[in-house]
């Protein structure tokens, strides 16, 4: 496995709707593969194989991580911000961030010392209001570089414990690398495949909208991290999947019901190609299967395969190396596989 690559493509930021550098990422791998990629007004990267019959299978996975926005900048040179996604508070203390300005500039999560705190304010579970960035310059520092609008992405180094990955933006990190290691390795498709490196997941599924209304795919199929709860205090029911146990095979979650046809055939297909998979159900939580779902005309056979994934948008996710190698041979044996299903 390339773990450099990945690496690359964890630690590269791309908050929603700024997601040209991990943009060029992507560009810059499946264009030395000697695929062509096209990247539509959004920022979307899609990449057209041409298969035997015409018929159109759509593979999204999301480039953009959850972030941040400046929206101030106050009188000491400390910024105050807006999330760009999903954030649990808690998960901001004491965590380092990148300020995208004119230069990356380096900030941490500040907020009220314990020691000054109220008994009554130690009661309260923290806001995402109690937290500003605080850069170690001055105002003026801060306001030759940064100004309103300015995103920001959070600092954590990608690395291996045992057999697992760890490190920021594996949601949905992990997919982009595994599509692109798809492309690596498929042969022969029998239907067009359209594999779309997809914006704005994060904040309602935009780019995979856009995408799909475009491509008009007759399959799809959704790439995309899901919980894995397998841990202490964890009751067995809540736990979703659990690392190490295979590739997820997605039933629904909050957004999607998925095609039961699709779920039949990927339990199949995993069955007949010997590649460990659990079933996800989540109740929480949505991802781009749920655009590819809906905006085609008709509405398109769909499903997804979802990585289970620990500690989830928080900086330190973490994804075992077995459900990553198992994902790309379901997602690869899925999409090569499609003409065989009596649909």
């Amino acid at each position: 496995m390339n773990t450099q690559l990945l690496k690359e493509i964890c630690e590269t930021p791309g908050a929603p709707g700024y997601e040209n550098r991990i943009r060029e990422v992507v560009l810059r791998e499946v264009e030395s593969m000697g695929h062509k990629a096209q990247i539509d007004n959004l920022g979307n990267v899609t990449v057209h194989v041409k298969g035997r019959e015409p018929k159109k299978v759509m593979v999204g996975a999301h480039m953009d991580e959850i972030g941040f926005m400046v929206t101030h900048i106050d009188e000491k040179g400390f910024i105050r911000f807006t999330t760009l996604g999903g954030f649990d508070p808690k998960t901001l203390t004491a965590q380092r961030v990148i300020i995208h300005g004119k230069r990356d500039i380096i900030g941490v999560m500040g907020s009220k010392p314990i020691h000054l705190m109220s008994p009554d304010e130690r009661e309260k579970s923290v806001k995402i209001s109690d937290f500003f960035i605080d850069t170690g310059l001055t105002a003026d520092e801060v306001k030759r570089d940064v100004e309103i609008g300015n995103v920001i992405t959070r600092e954590r180094e990608f690395i291996q414990m045992g057999k697992c990955f760890n490190c920021k933006s594996l949601d949905n990190r992990i997919s982009v690398f595994i599509l692109i290691e798809t492309l690596r390795d498929i042969k022969d498709m029998p239907y067009d495949l359209y594999a779309v490196f997809t914006v704005q997941e994060e904040v309602g599924i935009r780019g995979a909208q856009v995408a799909t209304l475009n491509i008009q795919p007759d399959f799809g199929f959704g790439l995309d991290t899901t919980i894995a709860y397998d841990v202490p205090g964890s009751k067995e029911h809540e736990q979703v999947t659990r690392l190490g146990e295979g590739a997820a095979i997605k039933v629904m979650d909050s957004s999607v019901i998925c095609d039961s046809r699709m779920v039949a055939y990927m339990k199949d297909v995993a069955s007949r190609n010997s590649i460990p998979w659990q079933a996800e159900i989540l109740t929480g939580g949505g991802t781009d299967t749920a655009g590819i779902q809906r905006m085609t005309a008709g509405g398109a056979i769909s499903g997804a395969v979802s990585i289970p994934t620990r500690h989830i948008h928080q900086v330190i996710e973490m994804v075992h190396s077995d459900d990553v190698s198992n994902s790309i041979m379901l997602l690869k044996s899925s999409i090569e596989q499609l003409n065989t299903w009596n649909w």
